[in-house]
Parts: structure tokens; C-alpha cells; sequence
């Protein structure tokens, strides 16, 4: 088996110099190696799209459920300072909601130039 591979390698090498190719550059691709190429990228594309999207719907979901989170918790804070400071009014007010039950007018006053 080793001798079969060294035989290739070796017809190879001998390819090349009759083709005038130097060692270290590649022999150009034939049309049906490069067919074989784009027809084995297609499949490799589609899977990456596919991985992509659905990476990017489950970071998409993370983030709106961060997002809910942030929410929720910003609602909770000011729900807690509106009942806070709700309280501070009436401590600081107390007569602020009192009904006034009788009220007495003790002087009006009207301007007679106005009433000509």
C-alpha cells in the first residue's frame, strides 16, 4: 500500500515537470472539479444559513426575555417611589384631603364702574 501511494506521488512529480508546471505552484482546476466544488458549496451554504438562523433566534429570544426582565423590574421601582411618595404627601400634608362642610362669605367686594 505504501509503495502504490509512492508510486502516485512519484508519477505525479514526473507529470508536472513534463507540463512544464514548477514544484510549487498548483495545477489549475478542470471544469469538473470546479462543478464538483460550487455543487459541494451549496449544501455547506444552506447549512450555515440554517445554523445562522437559528442561532440568531435563540439570541433573538434571549434578548427579549433580558428585555421583559429590565422591564418588569424598572414597572416594580417605580410602582415602589409613586407608593413611597404618595405616602410622604400625606405625612407632610395631613389637611391636604379634608372636605370643608360650611363655609361662611364674610365680605365680597364689586367694582361699580364696571356695572354702568
Amino acid at each position: 500500500m505504501n509503495d502504490d501511494h509512492r508510486k502516485i506521488v512519484i508519477s505525479r512529480i514526473i507529470d508536472y515537470k513534463q507540463a512544464g508546471i514548477p514544484p510549487n505552484e498548483s495545477i489549475p482546476p478542470s471544469p469538473f472539479q470546479r462543478w464538483l466544488f460550487y455543487l459541494l458549496l451549496i449544501p455547506v451554504a444552506i447549512l450555515m444559513l440554517v445554523l445562522g438562523a437559528f442561532f440568531f433566534s435563540i439570541f433573538l429570544a434571549l434578548f427579549v426575555i433580558a428585555a421583559i426582565g429590565v422591564g418588569i423590574r424598572l414597572w416594580w421601582l417605580r410602582r415602589k417611589l409613586q407608593k413611597a411618595a404618595g405616602q410622604f404627601q400625606e405625612e407632610t400634608h395631613p389637611h391636604h384631603n379634608v372636605d370643608i362642610e360650611d363655609a361662611e362669605i364674610i365680605e365680597t367686594k364689586t367694582n361699580k364702574s364696571e356695572r354702568k
